[in-house]
């Protein structure tokens, strides 16, 4: 078995990774992608820079700190793990995901990458669900993080893939996508005035478990995971 987590909004502020955030899911999880706030948070460069187990957007940069793939082992199985960030309504990378998602799937299968796993990262349903197409039977899991909100169309491709639209979060379950209600609820109203994690109340966990046979490499089951905690 293994971990594979979402940590860009990691960070205390609730935007970003820190050292100490990635390190403390790191304790628990094999492996960690990030997204469009990959960069939001002080010190993210010396530990994207020393940390191999963590990922950013395979389309951003070459000149930007870190990785857009890595490989770890997990029971004998080497897992190839990428993210690749959308571009429709997010405004930070021109580099298309679906060849950020060609080369790295080649570059991590040239290593030896027995699955591979790829955080589809996106604003937009449509473009999640097309990368889920276009690498179906390439890649062995296309799961979409970003949203926040967990989808229901967990399924297993034609090929074999993995997908679901959105795994969902890990934060307080009385919030706006983990964040304090009146705070964004002043977005929507036009009076903003910047957002706060919600810590207050039950917090619930959100994951998608993926199912592989490896003889075959793909995947056979996917279901959702939902956890909550009352304080």
């Amino acid at each position: 078995d293994a971990v594979v987590a979402n940590a860009e909004n990691s960070a205390p502020a609730g935007r970003g990774i820190t050292r100490e955030s990635g390190s403390s899911l790191l304790s628990v999880a094999d492996f960690l992608t990030l997204g469009n706030h990959a960069f939001d948070a002080e010190g993210y460069r010396e530990f994207l820079e020393e940390e191999g187990r963590v990922v950013r957007p395979a389309n951003f940069g070459e000149k930007d700190p870190g990785l857009g793939w890595g490989l770890f082992e997990a029971g004998g199985v080497t897992v190839g793990v990428t993210n690749v960030l959308g571009r429709v309504f997010v405004d930070r990378t021109r580099m298309s995901p679906f060849g950020a998602a060609d080369r790295t799937l080649a570059e991590l299968e040239s290593r030896g990458a027995d699955l591979v796993l790829v955080d589809s990262h996106a604003e937009a349903t449509s473009e999640k669900l097309a990368l889920g197409h276009y690498l179906n039977g390439r890649a062995q899991a296309v799961l979409g993080t970003h949203t926040h909100v967990p989808t229901v169309d967990l399924s297993v491709l034609s090929g074999g893939t993995a997908y679901v639209t959105d795994v969902g979060m890990t934060g307080c379950e009385d919030s706006i996508i983990g964040f304090e209600r009146e705070d964004f609820l002043a977005l929507f109203l036009g009076d903003w005035r910047g957002i706060s994690v919600a810590t207050r109340g039950p917090v619930v966990f959100n994951a998608a478990l993926v199912e592989f046979d490896l003889d075959v490499r793909r995947a056979v089951g996917v279901e959702a995971v939902r956890r909550e905690w009352k304080p």
